[in-house]
């Protein structure tokens, strides 16, 4: 990032023996021509349903960060891109949904489940199922009940900032698999045009865009960075011809209505349908004290972003700003069924 001009991340994680170390130097490396990455975990994960790749090591130190026990820390084992091919390879022969490119986004697997799983542990589907799916299509993996759709996700910690590993992994994805689709999820600190065209070459198909605040000052000492390049990175990657879906997390005091307001505009700028989630903040990391949203905090932030213009808003993590039945029965009379992701 310096190299092409801008202010670095902030990248520094914990090492074993206390020490601070950059996360492009520990948690990355080549050996030869092949790539390794330092990996948590590798397994189907919910709700997204697809295979969740979870990284060490982030060119962020995000206040709230809800994996920062590895994201901030080096924790995993190595993992090169050829160990990461075989498990997409694997994982392929499970899939039990088949998504066209256009659909390789976490923001449509609650169209098709809200994986409560009882339609294989009762045989009845449950009040908020979709009906979408046959039971034959429900997986249970270590975070619960869903379908096994055809994607492969890079999540935890962000080193797009190197572009050249997940080029390479997508590659070499694509060349194992027969019909699986890349996915990054982001913070979009690297999505520089330099950086998104190595990408490309790789075959990367779409991104979860994480755009953790609009304001530039909040933005840094949330997440210990700038934002420059973040909020630069949706119309770059539509008009690269990524797929894209965009996030914002409402946080009480930090990012509020009108900040994702201000998202939402710039989103609405570039494509209305492009899929825009706001997800409920819960206490975690630094930010433990800090409280979560309400549900009339959520429903005015749906609404404000539908004003915009935003054809595709969904509101995540409902369950922790829904307590009761009865609130569950008011948030789907006001914003409907089809908007709890």
């Amino acid at each position: 990032m310096t190299k092409q001009g801008y202010r670095p991340g902030s990248c520094l994680i914990s090492m074993p023996d206390k020490s601070l170390k950059l996360a492009c130097i520990s948690t990355l490396k080549k050996e030869g021509n092949l790539w390794f990455r330092l990996i948590e975990a590798v397994h189907l994960s919910r709700p997204e349903d697809y295979l969740s790749i979870y990284q060490s090591g982030c060119n962020h130190s995000c206040l709230k960060c809800h994996s920062a026990d590895f994201t901030q820390h080096y924790s995993g084992f190595w993992m090169s891109t050829e160990d990461l091919a075989e498990e997409a390879a694997k994982y392929e022969e499970q899939v039990t949904v088949w998504e066209p490119r256009e659909r390789a986004l976490m923001f449509y697997a609650t169209d098709l489940c809200m994986h409560c799983g009882l339609c294989v542990l009762t045989g009845r589907r449950g009040p908020l199922c979709p009906g979408k799916l046959d039971p034959e299509q429900i997986t249970f993996s270590v975070q619960g009940f869903g379908p096994a759709r055809n994607i492969v996700a890079f999540t935890g910690g962000d080193l797009t900032c190197i572009p050249e590993f997940y080029a390479q992994a997508s590659e070499r994805i694509k060349d194992r698999c027969k019909r699986m689709w890349v996915l990054i999820e982001t913070n979009g600190f690297g999505l520089t045009k330099e950086n998104l065209e190595v990408l490309a070459s790789g075959g990367v198909d779409s991104f979860w865009l994480d755009i953790k605040a609009y304001d530039k000052k909040v933005y840094r000492k949330l997440c210990g960075a700038d934002n420059e390049t973040v909020l630069k990175a949706p119309e770059l990657i539509v008009d690269m011809g990524f797929i894209l879906e965009v996030l914002t997390l409402y946080i009480p005091g930090w990012v509020e209505v009108s900040q994702i307001e201000r998202i939402a505009e710039l989103i609405a700028s570039i494509d209305p349908s492009i899929p825009f989630t706001i997800l409920a903040f819960f206490p975690a990391h630094k930010l433990s004290k800090t409280r979560s949203p309400t549900l009339p905090e959520m429903v005015a932030a749906y609404k404000a972003v539908k004003e915009v213009g935003l054809k595709k808003v969904k509101l995540g993590n409902y369950g922790v700003f829904v307590k009761s039945q009865a609130e569950l029965e008011t948030l789907t009379n006001l914003v409907g069924r089809n908007a709890l992701g």
